[in-house]
């Protein structure tokens, strides 16, 4: 399964809940993106538990849509790529390099983050439902140095060394540095030595550390191991260590809205975590 004949847009459409017209707009666009990242959570729990990532399209669908399962940048950027080609726009996927946790802003990460680029005619405009606890809520232009809103956070794109960067606004006026990208378009066999390595390297950080993360119109939830975030829309932040298991499952069930049901050695793998 490779090409959009074989994608079920229904039934993706109505695991984000999106209701709207079907015409390649921007509306339709930025009405995408919300819905998205607010059913289809990021999450690793895969390769926390010792299943590598596919991203062939019938594993992306029976994960992500079928199975009530989210996923990895990867796995989002290939599945919203397919869902918005047969919706009929003109889609790029693109590389990125993480720049979010590095001291260095100029570091030269490896291209381990997947993003698309929608031509909409009159403007292009940047995509991104799988970036994790700071993914994108809406779309941006491809624009530099213009403060864009979101339906949480404002980002801006601005130029670094060459290439575009993605910049968060985090309280009234600090800006940190998401991911660098450029506009190489990448196809999907592009994608699978970076999602190999990430999702079967011992020491890869999806590997040893579970995380998760969904974003609603007014918050996000963010799970590192034990640690349950919640940033609301005002700034504020709720945090608390989660000590037990079945707190742990409520937690990926309910917020974070993980089927949980079809998954083996959940309980040992939150006993390993800190």
């Amino acid at each position: 399964m490779t090409t959009t004949a074989d994608f079920d847009l229904d039934a993706y459409l109505t695991r984000i809940g999106f209701t709207g017209q079907r015409t390649p707009t921007r509306a339709t666009l930025d009405a995408i993106a919300a819905a998205h990242t607010a059913t289809i959570p990021f999450e690793n729990l895969d390769p926390v538990l010792g299943v590598p990532n596919r991203l062939d399209l019938a594993s992306l669908q029976a994960k992500l849509v079928d199975g009530g399962r989210g996923g990895y940048c990867f796995e989002h950027g290939l599945l919203l790529r397919t869902a918005l080609l047969t919706l009929g726009y003109r889609v790029t996927a693109l590389a990125g390099r993480v720049l979010w946790g590095t001291d260095d802003p100029h570091a030269i990460t490896g291209r381990t983050h997947m993003l698309l680029l929608v031509d909409l005619g009159d403007e292009r405009r940047i995509i991104d439902t799988g970036f994790g606890g700071m993914t994108l809520t809406g779309t941006l232009r491809l624009e530099l140095d213009t403060v864009q809103s979101t339906p949480l956070e404002p980002f801006r794109l601005i130029e670094l060394d060459g290439d575009w960067a993605l910049q968060a606004q985090i309280g009234e006026d600090r800006w940190r540095t998401t991911y660098r990208f450029d506009l190489q378009p990448q196809h999907p066999i592009d994608y699978e030595p970076a999602n190999w390595y990430l999702s079967t390297w011992p020491q890869s950080r999806f590997v040893t550390m579970l995380m998760a993360a969904r974003a609603t119109t007014d918050r996000r939830y963010a799970l590192a191991g034990r640690q349950l975030t919640v940033h609301h829309a005002d700034g504020t932040a709720e945090r608390r260590v989660l000590t037990g298991f079945d707190e742990f499952r409520t937690v990926l069930e309910r917020d974070l809205l993980i089927d949980t049901s079809g998954l083996t050695g959940l309980r040992a793998a939150f006993d390993r975590l800190d």
